[in-house]
């Protein structure tokens, strides 16, 4: 899969991998950068990798939650109202440039994301897992978009930012594309059944009390941290246990040691955090650089625990 994903993203391993892991830690993934660095083309690779459904949502301003979730409409024939789903009923779906639409659209996704299901109408519709939102966004300084609201960006369990490729890349970039777009070839390598046991798999990893103690003390930091005035949530401690376990599993270990927890602290827990007005004042981009390296820093000052082996069953 990871592979896959590296055929039409070039020289963004470190990118390609935080969304495999996110895939299979069910969560739901941020994609943010400025335009034309790949973020749809690693959402559209990273839905095509799997064989499931698919859906795309081109979000606007003139976006309605409707067009998201679904609509009830009156049937003349059988004289009653008939929903009909909206483009969220997939197993993956691309949102892309989530914040050029209002925070009424934004919001439609909240009990989507969370809750894997949608009501209209007093009428509750249950999604078919696996459910994946895979989201793009602008950087909030970019004409046309609205900043996501907190509630949406915790649901997130990862944000990347692509970035610009090296000289290499991009030149590999150019060679590749002379005849064609390799997304045109790109085919599915998993299929729905292989997903379920990937998921299946990764949720058995071991994860010791002392490494969850960890990770809740990282949490916890955050909380009390002077330059965040708000921190981490506990749906973030989930997220972060949940990913490092995927991690260890890619890296053929059946347990989580705690360098898994210190490479996902920053795109599991950053985007969830606020930083003061002083702190996002003093850095470009809002506050976010301070808030990685604040992050940083708290992982740099939490003890780690002792390494013991898993023990027997």
């Amino acid at each position: 899969m990871l592979d896959n994903l590296e055929r039409v993203i070039d020289g963004k391993t470190e990118a390609a991998t935080l969304a495999l892991i996110v895939l299979i830690a069910e969560g739901h993934l941020l994609v943010e950068d400025v335009p034309g660095v790949g973020k749809t083309t690693l959402a559209k690779a990273l839905a095509t990798s799997v064989g499931c459904t698919v859906s795309r949502i081109q979000f606007t301003p003139d976006l309605l939650p409707s067009d998201v979730t679904g609509v009830s409409i009156y049937n003349q024939v059988d004289h009653a109202f008939e929903f009909k789903p909206g483009a969220v009923f997939a197993n993956i779906v691309i949102a892309d440039e989530i914040n050029r639409a209002s925070p009424k659209t934004q919001s439609s996704l909240l009990e989507c994301m969370e809750e894997q299901q949608v009501s209209v109408d007093g009428t509750t519709h249950p999604l078919e897992p696996p459910f994946i939102v895979v989201a793009t966004q602008n950087p909030i300084e970019m004409e046309g978009t609205y900043a996501l609201p907190e509630a949406q960006r915790d649901r997130f369990m990862a944000r990347i930012s692509m970035g610009y490729p090296d000289a290499s890349a991009e030149l590999s970039m150019l060679h590749h594309r002379e005849s064609g777009s390799p997304m045109q070839s790109l085919r599915a390598v998993v299929d729905k059944r292989r997903l379920a046991e990937l998921i299946d798999t990764a949720r058995a990893i071991y994860v010791s009390r002392a490494v969850e103690s960890y990770v809740v003390s990282i949490v916890q930091a955050t909380r009390i941290h002077p330059e965040f005035r708000l921190g981490a949530s506990p749906r973030g401690t989930l997220h972060l246990v949940r990913a490092a376990k995927v991690l260890a599993a890619l890296r053929g270990r059946e347990f989580v040691v705690p360098d898994d927890v210190n490479e996902l602290v920053v795109p599991i827990l950053a985007h969830r955090i606020v930083a003061t007005r002083r702190a996002a004042s003093d850095t470009r981009g809002g506050g976010t650089e301070a808030i990685a390296a604040a992050l940083r820093g708290i992982v740099a000052a939490t003890p780690v625990p002792l390494n013991r082996a898993r023990p027997s069953a």
